[in-house]
C-alpha cells in the first residue's frame, strides 16, 4: 500500500489499496467506507441484515470510481468475520486496511443480563474482532493498518446499565496494543479510535438521553459520524504511520 504521498496521489493517499470495513452499512462504518473510497481505496463492508442500507453504500463507493463489496456476516459470527477477511482479499487482490467497527450494543442491569445476551456482546465485541484481524494479518504486508473502534463508556461510565458493553469494549484496548507489538516488525500498525456521542440510529442526537449526553462533553454537543471516520481515514494514510498501539479520541470531550 502507498502510504507516502507524491505529486501524483496526493489527493488520493489510498489509491490501490483495500479496505474492509466491519458493520460497514450505516453510521460510523457507513461513513468510513464512503471516505476510504473518495481516498482512492477499494472497499469492502459487512452487514448483518438490512442489505439495502449496504447496498446504498456499495453504490456511493462505486460512484467515486472504486471497487465495491458487500459481505453478509452475523458481527457474532466468527467464523462469518473470517470469512469476511478472506473474501475481501480474494475480491481486490490484497488487504491493506482492515476497519473493526461491527459490535453488538446491549444495555441493561447486569442482573438481568442472559447467558444469550452475555455471549451474544462477548462473540461479537471481543471473538469475532479478534478472528478477521488474525485473518487480515494473513494478507497484510508493509503499511497494513488495522484500526479498531472502541467507546467512550470503556472508560467513563455516567450512567448505569452499560457494565456488559463497556467491559467487552474494553477488550480493543488489549487487541490493539498486542497488534501494535506483533504487527510492527512488518511495519503493520494498530490504532484505537474511541468515539464519543455520535449522531447514528443507535444512538441519536434527538434521543431522550441527548441532552443530559451532549452536557457531559466538552463542545456540547453530538457529532456526525463522517467527523469520526475522517479519523479513521487520516490513521488508514500517510499520517497514521508512527501512530500504532495508542488510542484517538473523538469524543467531543465526554472523557476531559
Amino acid at each position: 500500500m502507498n502510504t507516502t504521498p507524491d505529486t501524483d496521489t496526493n489527493h488520493l493517499p489510498l489509491l490501490g489499496a483495500a479496505a474492509l470495513v466491519t458493520g460497514g452499512s450505516r453510521g460510523i462504518g457507513g461513513a468510513t467506507a464512503v471516505r476510504l473510497a473518495e481516498l482512492g481505496a477499494d472497499v469492502a463492508i459487512t452487514y448483518r441484515e438490512r442489505e439495502e442500507r449496504a447496498a446504498q453504500v456499495v453504490d456511493r463507493v462505486k460512484a467515486v470510481g472504486r471497487r465495491a463489496l458487500a459481505i453478509r456476516a452475523d458481527a457474532a459470527d466468527l467464523g462469518a468475520a473470517t470469512a469476511a477477511g478472506r473474501r475481501t482479499a480474494d475480491a481486490f487482490g490484497r488487504l491493506d486496511i482492515l476497519v473493526n467497527n461491527a459490535a453488538a450494543f446491549m444495555m441493561g442491569a447486569t442482573e438481568e443480563v442472559t447467558d444469550e445476551d452475555l455471549d451474544r456482546a462477548v462473540a461479537a465485541n471481543v471473538e469475532a474482532p479478534f478472528a478477521v484481524a488474525r485473518e487480515a494479518l494473513r494478507h497484510m504486508g508493509e503499511g497494513g493498518r488495522i484500526i479498531n473502534l472502541g467507546s467512550n463508556v470503556s472508560e467513563r461510565l455516567p450512567f448505569p446499565g452499560l457494565t456488559l458493553y463497556s467491559m467487552t469494549k474494553s477488550a480493543m484496548v488489549g487487541l490493539t496494543k498486542g497488534l501494535a507489538r506483533e504487527g510492527g516488525p512488518r511495519g503493520i500498525t494498530s490504532a484505537l479510535v474511541v468515539p464519543g456521542p455520535t449522531d447514528t440510529e443507535t444512538s441519536p442526537a434527538d434521543g431522550p438521553m441527548a441532552g443530559t449526553i451532549s452536557g457531559i462533553t466538552a463542545l456540547g454537543r453530538y457529532f456526525r459520524p463522517e467527523e469520526v471516520a475522517e479519523t479513521v481515514a487520516f490513521l488508514a494514510g500517510p499520517g497514521g504511520r508512527a501512530t500504532t498501539g495508542t488510542a484517538v479520541y473523538v469524543d467531543a470531550g465526554f472523557t476531559a
